[in-house]
């Protein structure tokens, strides 16, 4: 999508018929205008997409110091940290914080971010990944170059941008790496048999965190066949339903026959899950059907979440920096605003070890790659 020039307030009033001194008046708010004028200043404005430069509103010191931070929902442990970061961050300097929700609806993203635009805030950042199609990117692309027709800046926090050449900033962590990195630890463990519970596919995290799962199974010489991706995308609620779903059936052997997976069939020792909060719901059904954390499955998760090392038993996980994710977020793009839009910054991630992971049991059927060590 190609940058559109940024409208004047001159083209507005051309366009309704006034003066741009009227023009002023009526989207200042300060001045009365006859009502009919007023609505024939809007429908001119509304027409061409204009909304007020906030660089030009800041040299008069009419513009306002605020980020807007948009989540998915609030109450997700994950979502609230990033929030958090960037409340931080903007408080440090002087700015203000606005945070919004959408509960994942496109009409509702669309809404908060055209009334920051009108309100003037200088940042809008995005957050999580989201199902990349084509609908998503041409609305991003609109946000991207709304935004820097307006004098105001995006940014794409935890997820990547669609198109490398988008005046937005990037500011994400390396999924990949994390998930390839916990898979390399239950397998360094023995496990050969390990379930991916969470996959939502089209998700730019989930899709990054099943790469990097493939990715590590296949590093220990273990065939694609051996990977196991149950989707059911991310939430207490949605892993203690697809974790009751694959304890059905149970052998004596000490795995869990998985049924109903991407992949095939086959026994499972330990459950990688697409979030801490997938593996909480796991947890609990793993209780519910009278087995053991880590003696019966070992159960690892993603993000380190602060009430994860409260779980029962502690959760081993992937530590994101959630908080430094929202910081970094402002701190980028007000650190080098000529240069930051298109820019990426990618921050790592690193396991917490804690006690949901063991060896398997004795007598665990091996993988088809071969025999699990004893």
């Amino acid at each position: 999508m190609a940058a559109k020039g940024r409208v004047t307030i001159r083209e507005v009033a051309e366009r309704a018929g006034v003066s741009v001194a009227t023009v002023s008046r009526v989207l200042s708010g300060n001045y009365p205008v006859p009502s009919a004028t007023r609505n024939r200043v809007m429908r001119a404005a509304r027409a061409l997409d204009y909304v007020a430069n906030a660089h030009a509103r800041a040299l008069v010191g009419g513009g306002r110091k605020m980020v807007a931070v948009v989540l998915r929902q609030v109450t997700s442990p994950f979502y609230a940290q990033v929030a958090e970061g960037v409340e931080a961050e903007a408080a440090e300097r002087g700015w203000l914080c606005v945070v919004g929700a959408t509960a994942g609806d496109p009409q509702r993203e669309m809404d908060f971010v055209q009334l920051m635009r009108e309100e003037g805030a200088r940042l809008v950042i995005l957050v999580g990944g989201v199902v990349e199609d084509d609908a998503y990117r041409e609305r991003v692309a609109h946000y991207a170059h709304a935004l820097d027709a307006s004098g105001a800046r995006l940014v794409l926090c935890g997820r990547p941008a669609p198109d490398p050449d988008l005046p937005a900033l990037v500011v994400e962590f390396d999924n990949e790496a994390g998930a390839r990195a916990i898979t390399g630890h239950l397998l360094s463990a023995g496990h050969r048999r390990i379930a991916f519970l969470g996959g939502l596919p089209g998700n730019t995290a989930l899709d990054a965190r099943v790469a990097g799962y493939r990715a590590a199974l296949a590093e220990h010489g273990l065939p694609p066949e051996a990977a196991h991706v149950v989707d059911c995308g991310l939430g207490r609620a949605a892993g203690h339903r697809a974790m009751t779903e694959l304890l059905k059936n149970t052998e004596d052997t000490g795995a869990v026959e998985v049924t109903g997976i991407t992949g095939g069939t086959g026994g499972f020792t330990a459950v990688f899950a697409g979030d801490d909060m997938v593996a909480a719901g796991a947890l609990r059904a793993i209780a519910d059907a009278g087995l053991r954390v880590p003696d019966d499955i070992s159960v690892v998760g993603y993000n380190d979440i602060p009430l994860a090392e409260d779980f029962s038993p502690p959760l081993t996980t992937v530590r994101t920096p959630a908080e430094e994710l929202g910081r970094a977020a402002v701190r980028i793009a007000l650190r080098d605003p000529e240069h930051a839009a298109g820019a990426h910054h990618l921050l790592g991630t690193h396991i917490v070890v804690r006690d949901s992971v063991s060896p398997p049991r004795r007598g665990a059927p091996p993988s088809d790659g071969g025999s699990a060590p004893v």
